[in-house]
């Protein structure tokens, strides 16, 4: 009744490259063409754990043609052989220690500029930069310039780019606009960063950054729904009971406490990543696989979401914050006794929301969205529960649902449970037929981050946000935030311990399906 015909299969993935990093002079992805690339906030925690490793394995693979410049722009005061060294330090961080002959090849593309982002003379001299590099390097005018700021710079950074239009050379060329989570912080912010960047920056050269999107699991979540008959004819109300979206962590909030007292899990982690995986798994057939289409059909499933009702927040959501547990085996301290939280905080750093998709696909189906900080494992999973079986258990009582689970992180693969007979017995046992992705021949070891760069610099913008799904994933939270907003009624609030499951109420919950 509700299968689609599987849209033709187009992949903006690019081929294996080898991982050594001898390679420097393997042949680059193809696609990608040669660029500026302009790293704000380029002394920040996010480019030395992630983003400047992923650009050193980029160009160590092949993913970035010779003539591609990196410069490093942030308000601290370094000289660039003084930055040249701050990047090593942070690939051999992530990747250990790496050859002479290939760290010197990629340090001669770093460059550095002291960058105040509200002071517009910076921004004269950043393109004073770029086009004495272009000319140097013979780069044809390609601009990637990275926001990996403080979410409350993005305005002001984007409007100085725009006023001296340093996303165009006076070569020509295209200009890119990536922009790092969160977008905003509730619907109002989300709407005024877009119409402040959207002066300067047509939505086709904004690339919203959802490091999700980048995980090998998420990005084959629609080829294994779509070209597979086993999943796609299932994947309705008339076969589906419910599904379970998890991001759960072990750790606790690693030092950002002040961060957190003001985002909460609902903002950092459900309105983006969980929301991300709950459009992919509703949505409909796209078109076909063009960026597009696919962000056509994430935003029409995530438009047809049910509102959140205070009776439905009361009834069918769940806030928590995690107080002093045990956690692999260490005691661990609760929220409130972490460095820049307030000792009466209610915070959540746990939330289960419970989506309804108002379609006839999924007409009656929960969506059991939840994520948490300090819980027993790390998992980030989609697992869709089906129906009982027909016949319940053949001679014996009760009956059995079929699980399918997409396993995001860690152990990346898809595992299918299901019931069998136990040998010598009429006991049912469950078996799983399990897929794991390090099994594939050529899987790599590419982080999401690289994958996305990638992207990007190939101007495939599949696995980013787009405006519209940004809005709207904002426009579904905002109840919750609103109801949220007030201090807890119950008592007992933090409600779960460090190392558990999470609240019992989330548990009743999901017990009871």
């Amino acid at each position: 009744m509700h299968s689609a015909v599987a849209p033709r299969m187009e992949s903006s993935a690019p081929a294996s490259a080898p991982t050594s990093a001898s390679t420097s002079a393997k042949k680059s992805h193809a696609g990608v063409e040669p660029c500026t690339f302009v790293l704000f906030g380029a002394s920040g925690d996010l480019a030395r754990r992630k983003l400047m490793p992923a650009l050193y394995r980029l160009a160590q693979e092949g993913g970035m043609p010779a003539e591609t410049a990196l410069v490093g722009a942030a308000n601290q005061d370094l000289s660039p052989d003084a930055y040249r060294a701050v990047a090593r330090d942070a690939v051999e961080r992530a990747l250990g220690p790496v050859d002479n002959d290939a760290w010197r090849a990629f340090a001669r593309r770093l460059h550095y500029l002291q960058v105040d982002v509200s002071c517009p003379e910076d921004y004269a001299r950043l393109g004073a930069l770029l086009a004495a590099l272009e000319r140097g390097r013979s780069v044809p005018g390609n601009r990637l310039l990275y926001l990996a700021l403080a979410p409350g710079l993005h305005a002001a950074a984007a409007t100085h780019l725009g006023a001296l239009s340093l996303h165009r050379s006076e070569a020509g060329g295209w200009g890119r606009l990536v922009v790092e989570k969160p977008f905003g912080t509730d619907l109002a912010s989300a709407r005024a960063l877009n119409r402040v960047i959207h002066r300067a920056f047509d939505e086709a050269s904004i690339y919203r950054m959802d490091h999700y999107l980048g995980k090998e699991m998420v990005q084959n979540l629609l080829f294994l729904r779509f070209s597979n008959r086993l999943f796609e004819p299932l994947w309705n109300r008339e076969h589906v009971h419910h599904v379970e979206i998890t991001c759960a962590e072990t750790a606790g909030v690693e030092g950002r406490g002040g961060y957190y007292e003001q985002a909460g899990v609902v903002r950092d982690m459900i309105q983006n990543h969980a929301f991300q995986l709950a459009a992919l798994t509703a949505m409909e057939a796209p078109e076909d696989f063009s960026p597009e289409a696919i962000h056509d059909a994430k935003v029409a499933a995530m438009e047809r979401v049910r509102p959140f009702t205070d009776a439905r927040i009361q009834a069918e959501c769940v806030r928590g914050q995690y107080g002093a547990g045990v956690v692999a085996g260490r005691e661990v301290a609760g929220y409130r006794e972490e460095a820049g939280v307030a000792k009466d905080s209610t915070t959540d750093t746990f939330a289960l929301l419970t989506m309804r998709f108002d379609t006839p696909r999924w007409a009656g189906v929960p969506f059991y969205v939840r994520s948490g900080k300090r819980l027993a494992e790390n998992c980030t999973e989609v697992r869709v529960h089906l129906r009982e079986g027909p016949l319940g258990f053949i001679g014996g009582e009760g009956t059995y649902r079929n699980r399918l689970v997409f396993r995001i992180q860690p152990d990346a693969g898809v595992s299918l449970r299901f019931a069998t007979r136990a040998p010598g017995s009429h006991r049912l046992q469950e078996a799983s037929l399990d897929f794991s992705h390090a099994a594939l021949e050529g899987a790599g070891k590419a982080e999401a981050y690289e994958r996305l760069l990638l992207d990007c610099m190939r101007g495939v913008s599949t696995h980013y946000v787009r405006n519209d799904l940004v809005e709207q994933a904002w426009e579904i939270v905002t109840p919750v935030l609103d109801a949220w907003a007030e201090p807890p009624a119950v008592e007992g609030f933090p409600n779960y311990a460090a190392g558990s499951l999470g609240p019992a109420e989330a548990l009743r919950i999901l017990g009871g399906k």
